[in-house]
């Protein structure tokens, strides 16, 4: 049996010489440093590199805890394929490997969820190949700091918001140095799901941001979960002040979860115990939030909204809940239930985002990806928008979220989708013309 031959490509730039792999039509430079850190430090830039840049065997992630919610819904993770490293600032780049030189693409920069504590820039399951090939766009993938070391802190030795920080820096090179890969650094797009799309709605107010961006997706945001936080952070950070001086990093992300704060005590934003904290750079106070998108109305295009059944993805799927909810009006109660925390967690919140927003003079578009598919037990839940965007069969061969959905279904109305993502990507705009899917509810407010 032949073995075929990995192709690669030479980005010549002026941060170095960037060697990619060229695959499927797409060229992916995978795993580039854009900055290094130490230990509840801000992130200090990379300095451009002499020698040849070529991407690492394992892909960089933040050290964390395998989410057995994720690898049921989701799919399991293939750890073998991945290096825990603190300093996790990496980010890749994917664009088309035909391309007319002196063309300048769309650039989309995603942002990835899970709930600042889990997760990395490349997955399988958030490839972009599928999206860069068929509408001819660039797309960025950024890893950046979680939990105890990107979104946790409160005092000088732990500053919070560490993560959003990465972000920043990530901006800042992609600003500096996408031209060399084909893309337009006037033409940036965040695209951010669950906490991803959380933290790009704060980049919009942060400091140190001007001309980094021009356009936010923001999807499945948990913005009703962002007030009031600062007790609850403050017990967290007070709890899990003995670890602060632990070498072994995994070894403290085994141990923080003993000091998770109480459901019971905080309410549902304890569901999410990490997250950004205003009043410390680089965000304002939290009453002056509501202020401060207002005034980036002309500034940003905004393309926000929600999947119908969100938190199916945690309350249908639980064993506790199914024992005495699983039948007859215990579905109803169940089914009740989605409905309020999907509301109150992301829809409500979206929709006054968005509202406000375009009453501030702002472009805004608002959507709601709705169940079509008859067989879907538990309907749109979260993170049913990652296959439509990004597609890759392979990656959701085992999730969970997709049982009984036909492959076709998704990757049809996720086809769809993708362009018009990449429509609102490259114009601020979405066509009335424009074809849309059927599980898309979607109007410019």
């Amino acid at each position: 049996m032949t073995v075929p031959q990995v192709k690669t490509h030479i980005f010549q730039t002026p941060f170095g010489k960037i060697i990619a792999l060229k695959e499927n039509g797409i060229i992916k430079a995978k795993s580039i440093r854009y900055a290094h850190s130490e230990r509840f430090k801000r992130p200090v830039p990379e300095e451009p590199i002499a020698s040849e840049i070529i991407f690492p065997d394992k892909t960089p992630v933040c050290p964390q805890i395998i989410s057995p919610l994720v690898e049921k819904m989701i799919g399991p993770t293939q750890i073998e394929n991945f290096n825990p490293h603190e300093s996790i600032q990496y980010l890749s780049v994917f664009r088309p490997e035909h391309f007319t030189e002196n063309e300048k693409l769309p650039v989309v920069v995603w942002i990835h969820g899970g709930s600042h504590e889990i997760g990395c820039g490349d997955l399988p399951t958030s490839d972009p190949s599928d999206w860069v090939k068929e509408q001819n766009i660039v797309v960025v993938t950024v890893s950046y700091r979680l939990g105890l070391f990107g979104f946790l802190g409160g005092d000088g030795e732990r500053p919070p918001n560490l993560g959003l920080f990465d972000m920043i820096e990530a901006l800042k090179w992609i600003k500096n140095y996408i031209l060399y890969f084909g893309g337009d650094p006037e033409n940036i797009t965040l695209f951010g799901q669950s906490s991803g799309g959380d933290a790009i709605t704060h980049l919009m107010i942060s400091e140190g941001v001007e001309d980094l961006f021009q356009r936010v997706i923001i999807q499945s945001a948990p913005l009703g979960l962002r007030h009031n936080r600062q007790k609850m952070a403050a017990e967290f950070l007070w709890k899990t002040e003995f670890l602060k001086e632990e070498k072994d990093a995994l070894k403290m992300v085994e141990e923080y979860g003993k000091y998770v704060p109480s459901v019971i005590r905080y309410g549902l934003k304890a569901a999410m115990p990490f997250g950004i904290q205003y009043g410390f750079p680089p965000l304002c106070k939290e009453q002056e939030s509501a202020e401060k998108w207002k005034s980036k109305a002309g500034k940003y295009d905004v393309l926000i909204g929600l999947n119908d059944h969100e938190t199916a993805f945690y309350l249908k799927t639980s064993e506790a809940l199914s024992r005495y909810f699983g039948k007859g009006i215990g579905l109803k109660v169940i089914d009740k239930l989605v409905r309020k925390t999907t509301e109150f967690i992301y829809g409500k919140p979206a929709e006054e985002f968005a509202k406000n927003y375009a009453e501030s003079g702002g472009n805004a578009y608002l959507f709601r990806i709705h169940s079509k598919a008859e067989q879907s037990g538990i309907g749109a839940a979260h993170c049913i928008d990652l296959p439509l965007i990004f597609g890759n069969e392979k990656a959701w061969k085992y999730a969970e979220l997709l049982k009984d959905i036909p492959w076709e279904y998704i990757y049809e109305s996720g086809k769809k989708l993708r362009a018009l993502w990449a429509e609102f990507a490259r114009t601020g705009k979405i066509s009335d013309t424009s074809e849309r899917p059927e599980i898309l509810e979607l109007r410019k407010i």
